[in-house]
């Protein structure tokens, strides 16, 4: 009995050091409580997992949605990496420091549409020109406004090139897998190029079921490997049915897909100048769904609000799907750190993005 003593205490400890953190009654009451924001650059890496060791922490953040593109110094597709971007030793140390907090990290890149910026191409066009749904408009160097001269907010890849799947997938595996992640979000917001009449692939083509097939196809390869699919949701929304118009909806005849992709998708609802109750569609048409502000704390609180509403007043079988909260920020995360620690001020004439996390995630922390 006195040799087993020892093995029973060692069994016994290393049990315990593998259990996650307590859950916290927030859980119940908002499950997801989230926040999305770019990968930090290599100088800010210290600062960045410092803010997650004490502020994601204290203020019950659970969830980083990390945007990273081509923000990561790529094995697979190096012609796509950043020389500047996270190595995977710098990477381990983000997920290190949110998994000893119990924070859920969803790495993104952009799929399909935000191949460009504004007068920008975007690293993947860039190196794969013939990706592009719409090859005969150029960019205009360096201009950085819209509309650009041809009218073009950002590009898109063709969905249809029999190529770009085994480009994208690789960018993908790898990043889902230095980040131990279990789901991945592909953006696919803004997506205003589609179903061009020029291309010869896609054109003529239903936009709602080139984008359903870009989800799905996405969604299958992930699904493939146990690991969830995440969109936003903008392009699901009828723009003029709702009245909500051309950004944070569908004016391109997309809307339709909300009928066609899988129900395991999970949406991302973002909702900037107004709280539109758009949550309530995803969730009764079957969908998990977040709801995410930006830089209006007014707004913000109001679709916190909304959510919890949802939640009280949903039926068993859709209550959970209406998950929580994120809040996104849209600068860089140098920029957001300087102003959330005070060393810089907001310059932002139309809100304030670090105001709104923070009364956000106070009027959270209210909730237990």
């Amino acid at each position: 009995m006195k040799l087993l003593l020892p093995l029973i205490f060692t069994l016994l400890t290393t049990s315990l050091k593998a259990q996650p953190p307590y859950p916290s009654p927030l859980d119940t009451i908002l499950p997801v409580r989230g926040l999305c924001l770019g990968a930090p650059s290599t100088e800010d890496l210290d600062r960045f997992v410092k803010f997650i060791d004490e502020e994601c922490s204290r203020l019950n953040v659970n969830l980083l949605v990390l945007r990273i593109g081509t923000s990561y110094r790529y094995q697979s597709r190096p012609e796509l990496a950043n020389p500047d971007g996270l190595t995977k030793e710098q990477v381990k140390k983000i997920v290190a420091a949110a998994r000893k907090h119990g924070i859920r990290i969803v790495p993104m890149v952009n799929l399909l549409g935000h191949q460009s910026w504004h007068g920008k191409l975007g690293k993947l066009l860039t190196v794969y020109p013939e990706f592009d749904e719409t090859p005969w408009v150029d960019l205009p160097t360096g201009k950085y406004e819209w509309p650009n001269e041809d009218g073009l907010y950002c590009k898109s890849y063709c969905p249809l090139h029999p190529g770009v799947h085994d480009v994208v997938f690789d960018l993908v595996d790898e990043i889902t897998e230095v980040f131990e992640a279990d789901a991945f979000h592909a953006g696919m917001d803004e997506v205003f190029y589609l179903a061009e009449d020029k291309c010869p692939r896609c054109g003529g083509r239903d936009p709602a079921e080139l984008f359903a097939g870009e989800v799905t196809r996405i969604r299958n390869h992930l699904a493939a490997s146990g690991k969830e699919l995440w969109i936003w949701g903008d392009r699901l929304i009828d723009g003029k049915t709702t009245g909500i118009g051309e950004w944070e909806a569908s004016m391109n005849n997309t809307a339709r897909a909300l009928h066609l992709i899988p129900k395991d998708v999970v949406i991302n609802d973002w909702h900037y100048d107004r709280a539109d109750p758009t949550a309530a569609l995803f969730a009764l048409n079957g969908f998990r769904v977040i709801t995410c502000p930006w830089r209006k704390s007014d707004v913000g609180l109001a679709e916190l609000d909304l959510m919890l509403k949802f939640r009280a007043g949903a039926t068993p079988t859709t209550k959970d799907r209406f998950q929580g909260m994120m809040q996104t920020v849209w600068s860089g995360t140098s920029h957001f750190l300087d102003v959330y620690y005070g060393e810089a001020e907001n310059k932002d004439p139309n809100g304030d993005q670090d105001a709104c996390f923070k009364e956000l995630f106070h009027a959270i922390g209210q909730l237990k």
